[in-house]
């Protein structure tokens, strides 16, 4: 059965940045942001899920959000974690469209702006690449390339596509692609990987966009390899079994258009 999708040309744009503990970064990463989509008339918010912060994260949210009319702010209520705190963005989210953003200033305001008019064009959802012409990683540990690497290489293999950055948080999706995607199950960082291969998966139109990424400059990282492998091995292989016994049930066939 086909269906027809009719998107919005000039979608408004939510960006949702998950934020535990990141009182030192996170005003820099709001004003860049806000001042980056303002100059190029983006239509915009920001939602920033404050995740259990035990530092003075809160406090700045609250000085930001009156400082700002597009910026607010929810509090994640445990079970805490990456994965919890972005899903509670993408349920409360008020736009056309959302984007994923990072709170340590990793990801750069120029790409959320490049992303967005790319999709205008009449995507579902635009993905970042720092591994193709045009995308950079600054300071990026050793240790973590090469196992990013390796992953995503995995990745195609088993999927048979072309896109070399699954892992990589940075993303676009229209709203109806979020829908498309439930039930979420991911927990923790792997639901960077559970989204954009669901969205494969079942058939949405994606772009794929040189992006840069830039190691954090205060703080700390949330994300522990150790915890991890298991966890993205295991929503890995779960869309993977979607892609190859679900009969494609879930699979979308459309035809996209757009309107004004």
């Amino acid at each position: 059965m086909q269906h027809k999708s009719v998107l919005k040309a000039n979608p408004s744009l939510s960006i949702v940045i998950p934020a535990h503990n990141e009182e030192g970064g996170i005003g820099r990463t709001v004003r860049g942001l806000i001042t980056e989509l303002r100059e190029h008339k983006v239509p915009f918010d920001i939602l920033v899920v404050n995740d259990n912060s035990s530092d003075g994260t809160e406090q700045t949210l609250k000085d930001l959000s009156q400082e700002f009319n597009e910026l607010s702010y929810v509090n994640n209520i445990p079970p805490n974690g990456f994965g919890f705190a972005v899903r509670k963005g993408l349920e409360s989210f008020k736009g056309d469209a959302v984007a994923i953003v990072m709170a340590d200033g990793s990801d750069s305001p120029e790409d959320v702006r490049k992303f967005y008019f790319r999709l205008c064009e009449g995507y579902e959802c635009v993905f970042g690449s720092r591994f193709i012409k045009g995308g950079k990683v600054i300071d990026y540990p050793s240790h973590k390339l090469f196992l990013n690497r390796v992953f995503n290489f995995f990745i195609r293999i088993l999927f048979g596509f072309r896109y070399n950055d699954v892992t990589n948080a940075f993303k676009i999706y229209r709203r109806e692609v979020i829908q498309g995607l439930q039930p979420i199950l991911s927990h923790h960082f792997n639901l960077t990987v559970e989204l954009p291969l669901k969205a494969i998966v079942r058939g949405y139109s994606y772009s794929v966009v040189p992006n840069s990424w830039t190691n954090r400059v205060e703080g700390v990282s949330k994300l522990k390899i150790k915890e991890m492998g298991s966890r993205y091995l295991f929503i890995v292989f779960y869309c993977f079994v979607e892609k190859w016994l679900s009969r494609g049930d879930y699979h979308k066939e459309k035809v996209v258009r757009l309107q004004p």
